[in-house]
C-alpha cells in the first residue's frame, strides 16, 4: 500500500494529504472551497475556516486520503457512526467505520476509519482503489443474493475486520452494513467476502470467479 504524505500545517489544525490514496471525489473542494483549491498553492489552508468546518468536511473524505491533527480542544474528528460499505457505481467500495485492514498473514496492514477498496481487480495500489475502474470497469452498484455468514465471536462489538485473502476476497468479519449505490438497498451482517477481481456474478459479493480468471493481487 503506497503512501505519500503532505502537511499543511495551521494555527489550530495540520491536515495530511496522502495524493496516493486520493481519487479526486472532491468532496473536500464541494465542501470548503476555501479552503481546499487545487489551482493555489498550497492546495490546503487550514486556517481559511473554523476548525470545526475543516474537520467535518475532511471526514467526507471517502479515502481517508485526508485527516486532520487538531491542537485545539475540538478532539478527533466526528463520529462516523456503524460501519458501512458504500457500493459505487462503476467504482470501488467505500468503506466507512472501526476498520482493521489484515493481511494474508494475519498482520495488520492498517487501522482505517475511511477507505476506498478496489473491486475492478485493476488497482496498482491494491488493495486501494487507484481509479483504475475508469478503464473500462461496468457495474451498476446492485446488491447481489445472499452474502452473509455468522460473525466471528471474539471480534470487538464495534471494529470491521477486513482480511486480504491472497489472489481472492475482502474477508469481512464484524458488523457491518452493506449500501447499494442509489442508497435505498442494505443489508447487514457480521461475515461476508466481497469480490476484488471485478469478475464476480453476484458482486459486491465474491461467487469464487478469482480462481476461474486467475485473479492475482501481487503487484505488477
Amino acid at each position: 500500500m503506497q503512501k505519500k504524505i503532505h502537511d499543511y500545517p495551521g494555527k489550530k489544525v495540520v491536515v495530511t494529504y496522502d495524493s496516493k490514496r486520493c481519487i479526486h471525489a472532491a468532496e473536500c473542494v464541494r465542501g470548503l472551497p476555501g479552503v481546499f483549491d487545487p489551482d493555489r498553492t498550497p492546495w490546503i489552508q487550514p486556517d481559511n475556516a473554523d476548525s470545526d468546518a475543516v474537520s467535518e468536511v475532511i471526514s467526507r473524505c471517502p479515502t481517508g486520503a485526508l485527516q486532520i491533527d487538531r491542537r485545539d480542544d475540538g478532539g478527533s474528528e466526528p463520529a462516523l457512526g456503524p460501519n458501512t460499505v458504500l457500493v459505487i457505481k462503476d467504482g470501488p467500495l467505500y468503506v466507512r467505520g472501526t476498520i482493521e485492514l489484515v493481511n494474508p498473514d494475519g498482520s495488520v496492514l492498517s487501522k482505517e476509519t475511511r477507505v476506498a477498496l478496489c473491486r475492478c481487480g485493476l488497482s496498482s495500489n491494491k488493495p486501494l482503489c487507484d481509479n483504475s475502474h475508469r478503464n473500462g470497469f461496468e457495474d451498476p452498484g446492485s446488491l447481489g443474493t445472499g452474502g452473509f455468514g455468522s460473525s466471528e465471536a471474539n471480534l470487538h462489538d464495534d471494529e470491521l475486520r477486513i482480511t486480504l485473502a491472497r489472489n481472492g476476497p475482502l474477508l469481512c468479519a464484524g458488523p457491518v452494513e452493506i449500501v447499494d449505490a442509489d442508497g435505498t438497498n442494505r443489508r447487514s451482517g457480521g461475515k461476508t467476502a466481497l469480490c476484488r477481481c471485478g469478475a464476480s456474478r453476484n458482486k459486491p459479493f465474491c461467487d469464487g470467479s478469482h480462481r476461474e480468471i486467475g485473479f492475482s493481487t501481487d503487484p505488477v
